[in-house]
């Protein structure tokens, strides 16, 4: 190999963006909630739809933790009102175990986190 070629090999294959925590917290739920969706087409099978929701507890139950904590540095009011979401997020997963329309609500809690998360990016 030239060296040419060495260094396109070390340099030019960079596969994971640098991320901020904003950014991951972002990636984190669109990947979980694009496995919702996925779970809430006609005809998903069961195991699609409980291996989404806990996922998706899984990350309510952690965003949960980190709000809980007195090093967080969102103010008290959001801090509130996002540990309510996960409350309700967490009761929602429940009820789209039993009836699959209930994944739109979370679906849908999702996504509004995720404008949120991507207003307080900024431009990228």
């Amino acid at each position: 190999m030239t060296p040419t070629s060495l260094a396109q090999t070390a340099y030019g294959a960079v596969a994971t963006p640098v991320r901020t925590s904003r950014g991951a917290e972002h990636a984190a739920f669109e990947t979980v909630t694009a496995r919702l969706a996925q779970a809430a087409r006609p005809g998903a099978p069961m195991t699609l739809r409980a291996a989404a929701l806990h996922d998706n507890r899984r990350l309510w139950t952690t965003l949960a933790t980190d709000l809980a904590t007195p090093d967080n540095l969102l103010p008290q009011s959001l801090r509130a009102q996002l540990f309510y979401l996960a409350e309700f997020s967490l009761l929602q997963s429940s009820a789209a175990l039993k009836d699959a329309s209930a994944l739109s609500a979370l679906i849908d809690i999702n996504r509004s986190v995720m404008r949120g998360l991507d207003s307080e990016r900024g431009p990228q």
